[in-house]
């Protein structure tokens, strides 16, 4: 058995109904940035204000930022790094999906991380300083992040128990990665009641993108025998459940297993990581920032993992991959590729276009090549490597 490391210290709460259990926590102080996204659902189902009413129970002040985009900015996060450090407060609560707790994570590095002017005076920092990649500096974080609270409210990323997050820079078309044991949510709450709200359509993107999770840390060649024990049950959850999700959102129980696979794939990223795949579609989703990340993922899925197993890439891990998403006889890696196009039909979304969302055919080896030179890392997890040439026949393959 390979040995491995594993750090997961984030406190969780999981299970319908815990939203109300926020006020009885002990928080990390006395004044919350609250953070979510410039659209509205936040506030039209009711959850902006029982976050508000929990954290007045528990004596808790707040500030509202509520700009985040579907792909965090870098200069939005600065911002909020700038109003956390202007208006006093000591730490951040996300209330959201991935991208909330993404930008959370870059604004609690930033509230603690100002710039200093020419006069001497403290302005905005910038959060390019210390993510990894492309034109970022890659600098080490000097002072400790603003403690992160994150209340999830969709089941995609598993960013609620894990210490990274992936940011955007529209000026340079790069999406990288930041990274720092400091910024794991010292407490997070996953409520499945705040996700029966979410449509069918975001319901398979962002449950799809926890399967993938789940997927890639399994035929990752970083895979580890703790990653290994939280993938396969998330994979088998979440082919379970998205179905159902998709078709009756208001089921609760199927809400709560999706739920449940979209943490283990957190813990998954924190036991192994993932692979080229989620480096391709992050090279889609910097040059249109309008692109859902598992839309992304699922357009590219197919095409990826049938080069994998066409070249001998992890056949004992496909089939069993295969089996756990229902196809007890599997005994062909490439039956895995079935069972993902099934459920992909199952969910309708088995004909996604990336033309949908402005993607020209024109300009998949430009692409291919952002991908390649920004997220080098997650492509050196790939059970098998891929070229330059490869990554651009992956993508013309996908392409619609």
């Amino acid at each position: 058995m390979n040995g491995y490391s594993f750090f997961a210290p984030t406190k969780v709460l999981f299970g319908a109904g815990k939203l109300g259990e926020l006020g009885t926590q002990k928080l990390p102080g006395t004044k919350a940035l609250i953070v979510t996204t410039g659209g509205n659902s936040a506030k039209r189902f009711g959850y902006l204000r029982r976050v508000e009413a929990e954290l007045e129970r528990a004596g808790v002040a707040h500030e509202l930022f509520d700009r985040i985009e579907p792909n965090p900015l870098r200069e939005t996060v600065n911002a909020g790094g700038w109003m956390a450090r202007a208006h006093g407060c000591d730490f951040v609560l996300a209330l959201g999906g991935g991208s909330v707790m993404d930008g959370s994570k870059g604004i609690c590095a930033m509230a603690a991380n100002p710039h200093t002017d020419a006069e001497g005076n403290e302005c905005p920092g910038d959060i390019w300083d210390f993510v990894n990649g492309g034109t970022a500096l890659g600098l080490p974080i000097p002072n400790d992040p603003l403690p992160l609270v994150c209340v999830t409210t969709t089941a995609g990323t598993g960013s609620e128990v894990d210490a990274g997050g992936v940011l955007s820079c529209e000026d340079n078309d790069e999406k990288l990665r930041l990274g720092d044991p400091r910024l794991f949510p010292v407490l997070s709450i996953v409520d499945p009641e705040l996700m029966v709200s979410v449509p069918a359509r975001l319901t398979a993107y962002q449950g799809f993108d926890a399967l993938f999770h789940c997927v890639e840390c399994y035929i990752s060649n970083t895979n580890t025998p703790m990653g290994d024990m939280v993938c396969r049950e998330g994979i088998r959850r979440a082919a379970a459940a998205l179905p159902t999700c998709v078709n009756n959102g208001d089921d609760l129980e199927a809400r709560s297993s999706l739920a449940f696979a979209n943490t283990l794939g957190g813990y998954a990223m924190d036991a192994s990581g993932t692979t080229g795949s989620h480096g391709l579609e992050h090279g889609m989703s910097a040059h249109h920032h309008d692109l859902p990340h598992g839309a992304g993922l699922i357009m590219i899925a197919r095409a990826y993992h049938t080069w994998m197993t066409n070249h001998g890439a992890a056949p004992e891990r496909y089939v069993d991959m295969a089996r756990l998403m229902g196809n007890a006889t599997a005994s062909d890696p490439r039956d895995f590729v079935v069972e993902l196009t099934r459920l992909m039909e199952a969910c309708h979304v088995a004909d996604l276009a990336m033309s949908e969302w402005g993607i020209t055919a024109e300009e998949l080896p430009a692409i291919a090549h952002n991908a390649l030179t920004t997220n080098g890392v997650l492509f050196s997890h790939d059970p098998v490597t891929l070229t330059d040439p490869d990554v651009v026949e992956i993508l013309k393959l996908s392409y619609r």
